[in-house]
């Protein structure tokens, strides 16, 4: 499987939950506890930018991956950001190492894992906060699940201020993306308060 093949199919898939998101919405809550459909954009973009210039240089200044920018045109600036993300993986190679904020040192292939996560869960975060419709293709959710049960339950990735939420249990019979998102934290169940 090529990883920035799966990768950009991911970027792409959340793009187009991204331009779903109607002005009125940026501000409705997310299962993020902490972030309104505002907020999880600018951390989305802000993410892109981080992993583009950590594949550049190695590594990324802290402000990189929190600094990114919406303007007046969120989707614009998501998809500017994951060209720019596609760009910086697009040479080089895999096994090349890169710094991934606080979460270690990794080679890109192990980073663009943890990207394409992050866009299949945020972009079922988007996709409730907004009540659209999200059925990921398979491959990408098994790919984050892989992942996402050899991330460990430690103070230092998950809780309150950490990468991750502490995991909610969910019945083992559950949909592959059910069971990934209450790896990380989510409950599948979740449902805006607007709604």
């Amino acid at each position: 499987m090529d990883i920035r093949d799966l990768d950009r199919r991911a970027g792409a898939v959340l793009g187009e939950v991204v331009g779903q998101v109607r002005p009125e919405q940026l501000w409705f809550p997310t299962p993020c506890p902490d972030w309104t459909v505002r907020g999880l954009l600018r951390h989305i973009v802000s993410l892109n930018e981080g992993f583009a210039a950590a594949a550049i240089d190695g590594s990324a200044p802290l402000q990189t991956w929190t600094g990114g920018r919406l303007g007046d045109h969120p989707a614009g600036a998501y998809r500017r950001s994951n060209v720019k993300l596609a760009d910086a993986f697009a040479s080089g190679p895999l096994d090349q190492l890169m710094e991934v904020r606080e979460l270690g040192t990794f080679p890109r292939r192990t980073a663009l894992t943890f990207h394409q996560l992050n866009c299949v869960v945020h972009a079922w975060d988007l996709a409730r906060a907004i009540d659209s419709p999200y059925d990921p293709p398979l491959d990408m959710v098994e790919m984050a699940l892989n992942l996402a049960r050899r991330i460990p339950d430690t103070d230092a990735l998950r809780g309150p201020g950490a990468p991750f939420e502490r995991r909610i249990k969910v019945p083992d019979e559950a949909p592959a993306l059910d069971i990934l998102l209450g790896l990380l934290g989510r409950n599948p169940d979740w449902i805006s308060p607007l709604g």
